[in-house]
């Protein structure tokens, strides 16, 4: 008996942080042989998608075969991939991003069961075979007669901290005691902000501390050509307003690594390589927007500083549902991404995900005008005071989520397949 596993995604946080330890853990309790056990992967169309999801899911070698979310309106409607792909008689249709109503209908037309992870809501209880859910609460939302249809399996965010951690330097020098890494995000209405806001702090910080050094762990997503234009003056006028010039991208000729240089001779360093978890766990302290990124930090116990800087309001159009629709549409998209931001930033509400788990501000979160002279003034008081990062540390490793919702979430699938399988 063979099977088809088919994943459903969307956008690049969940192909980085979801797909990816989910097929390493259905390969770990399946087995690499093909002939029993195929993934696909089949991308819906998202707001937040760069375009390179489906290259990266290319790149996972548990994954057989990858349709990019142009593809995938075609596909809903006939069945059929843009490469016509074949579909074995017995399978399992896996959400792991996008609208969990695509799981329903993908499943019953190609007669698969269904498993569903939820990170907040479950929905069709009627008709998805299986929920994976991050939290007990979840399943209290259900009717009791599907109570056996949920299985907690943690959050898939806390990963992080169960992936292989390859010794990478960022260049042939061994990585300095007081290294600071700057996450200004992956999509352009954050990118504008960030990389100008993180270049401009670290310039600041540089001048008191010359002994600090900074890092970019650059998104799988992003071109450094495209990464350059927005700490080009040129090109991005949001620069301006950060009392700040520009920096100019370096490509050595030699393996070193890419990295910014501004005319102040502030030097960051591009780290490209992906995961880049042995790199952020040498961090002293990591700069970041709100998004993924906070949660692989939180596993990884690093401590960080949230900057959601309201310079540009309508950087912010991720949200879900209604609001998230609005925010994203063509031509006024724009103004109701500013008007659902203001609202609600002004709820006072949690962004960062170690926040959410802990429900209160254990890393702090900066929101509003941000000026980098500020920032960089907090940013050296903790690295002065290093019992203040050390506490930030220690309360990061109580709230993190326990590791292993990957393979719980793989034991699922395997426990709706039929054949027997060997657990390692």
């Amino acid at each position: 008996m063979s099977v088809d596993i088919l994943i459903l995604s969307n956008g690049p946080g969940e192909v980085t942080t979801w797909v990816r330890p989910v097929v390493q853990a259905l390969r770990q309790q399946l087995g690499e042989d093909r002939d029993k056990v195929r993934i696909s992967v089949v991308l819906s169309p998202c707001p937040n998608a760069t375009g390179k999801e489906c290259a990266i899911a290319s790149s996972y070698p548990q994954v057989d075969r990858v349709q990019s979310a142009e593809h995938f309106f075609p596909f809903l409607l006939s069945g059929k991939t843009a490469q016509n792909w074949d579909w074995r008689d017995q399978g399992i249709v896996l959400f792991l991003g996008g609208d969990q109503f695509y799981t329903v209908i993908i499943g019953k037309r190609l007669g698969y069961r269904t498993v569903v992870y939820a990170e907040w809501d479950a929905r069709w209880h009627n008709w998805i075979d299986r929920f994976g859910i991050m939290k007990s609460e979840i399943a209290a939302k259900a009717a009791p007669k599907y109570a056996d249809k949920f299985t907690v399996v943690g959050d898939l965010m806390a990963e992080a901290t169960t992936q292989d951690l390859s010794q990478l330097p960022i260049t042939d020098n061994p990585l300095p005691t007081e290294l600071i890494g700057l996450l200004p995000g992956s999509k352009p209405a954050k990118l504008a902000q960030g990389v100008p806001l993180c270049l401009a702090i670290a310039q600041r910080i540089q001048a008191v501390r010359p002994q600090t050094r900074f890092v970019i762990p650059v998104a799988p997503t992003l071109d450094l050509k495209i990464l350059a234009r927005f700490a080009d003056r040129n090109q991005n006028p949001l620069i301006q307003q950060f009392g700040w010039e520009s920096a100019e991208l370096i490509v050595p000729a030699n393996s070193d690594s890419p990295y910014f240089k501004t005319p102040a001779g502030l030097r960051v360093e591009l780290f490209t390589q992906f995961p880049a978890y042995d790199l952020l766990s040498q961090c002293r302290l990591c700069l970041t927007t709100v998004g993924a990124n906070t949660a692989e930090l939180g596993s990884l116990a690093v401590p960080m500083i949230v900057l959601l800087p309201t310079q540009q309001l309508d950087a912010m159009r991720s949200w879900d549902g209604l609001p998230g629709l609005l925010a994203n549409l063509p031509g006024v998209g724009s103004l109701f991404a500013k008007a659902i931001n203001s609202l609600v930033l002004r709820q006072g509400r949690l962004f960062a995900w170690p926040n959410k788990w802990a429900n209160a501000e254990i890393v702090p979160e900066l929101v509003g005008n941000l000026q980098p002279e500020d920032i960089a003034n907090l940013v050296i008081d903790y690295l002065d005071h290093p019992q203040k990062l050390e506490q930030m540390r220690s309360n990061l490793r109580h709230v993190r989520g326990n590791p292993g919702a990957a393979q719980k979430l793989a034991q699922i699938v395997s426990q709706l397949i039929s054949f027997p399988v060997d657990y390692p």
